[in-house]
């Protein structure tokens, strides 16, 4: 991670290993997610020696999205948090992630 200043050099701030496997697998339930309501949990995952994870964070489908928020701690650095949000967004020519999007991608004439 590195501040970012407009009239002097950006500094490092920390380094932070961010998984997100887990996001991409509630991506993959595709049309199951359409049946929960608003606010709901889909995945919760722990802070762990695997990760960076400062506390617990939730996979949350709200709104027709799925985001997940996290407090990551910093390594290499004497103290530090960033917090992010995660939101999938299809993009022109991106095929996704899920089942829906993959077979229109995989289609071709």
């Amino acid at each position: 991670m590195f501040d970012w200043d407009k009239f002097t050099g950006d500094d490092k701030m920390g380094d932070a290993n961010i998984d997100i496997q887990p996001y991409l697998e509630a991506l993959k339930m595709g049309m199951e997610l359409l049946r929960l309501p608003n606010g709901c949990a889909i995945k919760r995952v722990q802070p762990s020696r695997h990760n960076c994870l400062s506390d617990e964070s939730s996979i949350v489908w709200n709104n027709g999205k799925i985001t997940q928020d996290m407090i990551f701690r910093l390594n290499n650095v004497e103290c530090g948090k960033i917090e992010i949000m995660l939101e999938w967004h299809e993009g022109a020519g991106c095929r996704g992630t899920t089942s829906s999007s993959t077979k229109r991608g995989s289609s071709s004439t």
